[in-house]
């Protein structure tokens, strides 16, 4: 089975606009202010009701902040009519906690922005599934174990959350094929030496108990400011055979995608030498409400744009915060510091290879 939803690709190409705007403006501030993202990353809130063993913004604290509904509402209307076209709400906890995560959904929705979540499952609501689902694009649930003993382990958590959701995935998958809805719904698990030997367990929880739409597994990636080390060595040259045996798993209603593309990145290094995703075609809202440039540098100064509580977004996208990381990118960043398999390393592999790659002969297609 192939992997439908380019996961483990990147779907850039289909946004050819974007892509001119970056190659005509990449050398030039005055043109590149006014390239928005594509894409945003949003954190509702940042508390969180797990502590995985592989966090990477676990050095952030899980604070108990939360962005503000009415001011985030108006910041939403705007982005919209600036050209973002999707945000993932996920961050630095557990996006479902927000309190008003629904009208969230709803508001951001009717500014024209698609929806989509990356959560852990554990308190979707009978609200959200009613609610807010018709209007989600897809849903990744961060499970990453086949049985409640090693979930627990690796989320450090109570054993019942495995049970809650499994139970919560079930009530989410009826209602979608009750009401006939398109919502993607599916599971993300990191390859670990703890989990390895449970992968076709959780295949089998995924597509026969509970009708999802596919399994993620995926390769774990250091962060550079991460409290936690424990996997800073794994390598998964050992892994990557596995794919086959997984994927063929995979049947015409489910879908296996094992990310061996990314996985044998892990190891390499051999890179492209410079970032073109940032700071155009994507950026990060922290549950602050300050924004970034890179999910990778959270915190970081040098990536800090400015707040929505402070600034409307057009103001923080043109600002001047922006305009120093600009050049902070194009001059002086040295790509070796920067996360392995970053959000945008496909992307940037592909930018890279339009603006750098001197190919021979391209008009001859």
């Amino acid at each position: 089975m192939s992997d439908i939803y380019k996961i483990d690709s990147h779907k850039l190409i289909y946004h050819p606009e974007r892509v001119i705007q970056i190659l005509n403006g990449h050398q030039e501030w005055n043109t590149a202010k006014n390239i928005y993202p594509v894409y945003l990353e949003v954190s509702p809130v940042g508390a969180c009701n797990h502590r995985c063993t592989f966090c990477a913004v676990d050095y952030i604290g899980y604070k108990a902040v939360m962005l503000d509904f009415d001011l985030y509402s108006k910041r939403l209307e705007e982005m919209g009519q600036l050209g973002v076209k999707s945000i993932m709400y996920a961050g630095e906890g557990e996006p479902l906690l927000h309190k008003d995560i629904v009208k969230i959904v709803i508001e951001t929705k009717n500014a024209g922005i698609d929806v989509s979540f990356t959560t852990n499952a554990t308190v979707i609501s009978d609200d959200f599934i009613n609610n807010a689902l018709d209007k989600t694009s897809w849903i990744k649930v961060s499970m990453n174990a086949g049985t409640k003993s090693t979930y627990a382990k690796i989320h450090q958590t109570k054993e019942k959350d495995f049970d809650k959701v499994i139970n919560n995935l079930k009530k989410v998958v009826k209602h979608k094929y009750d009401n006939d809805l398109d919502t993607t719904i599916g599971i993300q698990t990191l390859l670990l030496p703890e989990n390895h030997n449970e992968m076709i367990e959780l295949i089998r929880i995924a597509r026969d108990e509970i009708g999802l739409d596919y399994l993620v597994i995926k390769p774990y990636s250091q962060h550079m400011f991460s409290d936690t080390e424990i996997y800073k060595d794994l390598k998964y040259d050992d892994f990557i055979d596995l794919g086959d045996e997984l994927e063929s798993f995979s049947n015409d209603n489910f879908n296996v995608i094992f990310r061996s593309n990314t996985m044998r990145k892990y190891s390499e290094n051999d890179r492209y030498k410079k970032c073109y995703a940032t700071p155009f075609v994507w950026g990060y809202i922290m549950a602050s409400g300050d924004v970034y440039g890179c999910s990778a540098y959270l915190l970081d100064k040098r990536f800090s744009y400015g707040s929505i509580n402070e600034n409307s977004f057009k103001e923080i996208w043109e600002g001047e915060k922006r305009k120093a990381n600009y050049f902070f990118i194009k001059n002086d960043l040295n790509i070796v510091d920067c996360r392995k398999n970053c959000r945008m390393d496909e992307v940037n592999r592909y930018l890279y290879s339009l603006i750098e790659d001197k190919v021979p002969h391209v008009n001859f297609i």
